[in-house]
């Protein structure tokens, strides 16, 4: 089975993991600092601030907290997107108010997004689907005319670049994810990037469950003993191990997205002669792309996926809209019609960091024996 996800893990991850491992400091410590240090270092600038956290997932709640969200506030939010997303807002007691996306870049429909704005409305959560990502011009403007926060879900876009800037070193508040299945890898992990120290100092807290522990103390691989607690906090925090990995996989960070941009393109050309199939509309140019999806004909995406596992390729399906799931299926929204011709249509295929490219000749060969034989 060629599988949709294959995380790179090389003798560079391997040794990381077993050095930190005999370092024997498990928690936060000198590699959590590095790895930190290491994506302030990529972002290329001053003017943000980075903290290491224990998931992407995470980062969106702290980050919808230091953005002041809370009981009585609205969040608009794209529903073609992950459920991270929505259940963060239900974490801080807000309303979740589902806005459509655009049918080229799968991107929030900004339009439709200026009008969902109430007084209640305090941020906005935008995500860059995969490799195309966000207008964040049109974005910066939107926020600044409402005076609303920004959340910038980068959970697909780390390594990218905006306008030849880094993703990250933009946006108000800005989420990257390290899980097992993104391009750079920590195990498990995410970072957080914000705008001033003071917005740094309250997510050191709410990592590690509201402790005024200077996090200066705890890359050195120790503790203080005595601290003062002033509010709620979560356990949040990036473990050792996981920086150690992530650190190595940074080091690598040009190799895999060249890596993954050859695959890509390499799709986009062998699946262009498919009538039936629909890819991204981008060159793949300075990205770093996580997933390669296409959009087939709804009727056909569900028997096209099992054919394609029964010949030996796994798929994925990268979102089910978030008004489908029960739990959030009477918020508020704006018409959803593209959402949902959408996510009736969108397939992930097979992706990985170095991927062998003679996989993606086999999984486009499957995909046109499918439809040339619905043709027949």
């Amino acid at each position: 089975m060629i599988p949709v996800f294959k995380p790179l893990i090389e003798k560079e991850e391997i040794d990381a993991s077993r050095e930190s491992l005999e370092m024997g400091w498990l928690g936060m410590g000198s590699y959590v600092s590095g790895f930190e240090n290491k994506v302030k270092e990529i972002l290329g600038t001053e003017e943000r601030y980075v903290a290491a956290l224990s998931t992407g997932t995470a980062g969106l709640h702290v980050a919808l907290l230091i953005a002041g969200v809370g009981p009585g506030d609205e969040v608009i939010v794209s529903s073609f997107n992950c459920s991270a997303d929505f259940q963060a807002i239900s974490w801080v007691g807000a309303e979740i108010v589902f806005c459509d996306c655009l049918d080229e870049t799968l991107a929030i429909d900004m339009k439709q997004a200026a009008t969902l704005v109430t007084p209640k409305t305090k941020a906005i959560i935008v995500m860059d689907y995969d490799c195309i990502l966000c207008d964040h011009d049109e974005i910066a403007e939107f926020a600044a005319t409402h005076k609303l926060r920004v959340i910038h879900d980068a959970a697909h876009s780390f390594g990218s670049h905006y306008k030849g800037k880094p993703v990250g070193s933009f946006s108000d508040i800005c989420v990257f994810s390290h899980d097992p299945v993104k391009t750079i890898t920590c195990l498990d992990g995410g970072t957080i990037v914000v705008k001033t120290k003071e917005e740094l100092a309250m997510v050191h807290e709410l990592r590690l469950l509201g402790m005024q522990q200077p996090a200066s103390v705890m890359y050195q691989n120790q503790r203080a003993w005595t601290f003062d607690v002033e509010r709620v906090g979560y356990r949040y925090h990036m473990l050792n191990m996981h920086a150690a990995i992530g650190l190595a996989q940074l080091s690598k960070l040009d190799l895999i997205a060249s890596s993954r941009r050859e695959a890509c393109i390499k799709y986009n050309a062998l699946l262009a002669g498919i009538d039936q199939v629909r890819t991204p509309l981008t060159d793949f140019n300075d990205v770093n792309p996580f997933l390669y999806y296409i959009r087939v004909p709804a009727g056909d995406r569900d028997e096209l996926r099992k054919f394609l596992k029964d010949n030996g390729v796994d798929t994925g399906i990268h979102w089910q809209p978030g008004h489908w799931f029960s739990l959030w299926k009477n918020c508020r929204a704006g018409d959803l019609s593209v959402t949902d011709r959408v996510g009736n249509e969108i397939l992930s295929l097979p992706l990985h960091s170095r991927m062998d490219l003679a996989l993606v000749d086999e999984v486009c060969r499957q995909i046109g024996m499918y439809f040339a034989a619905k043709t027949a």
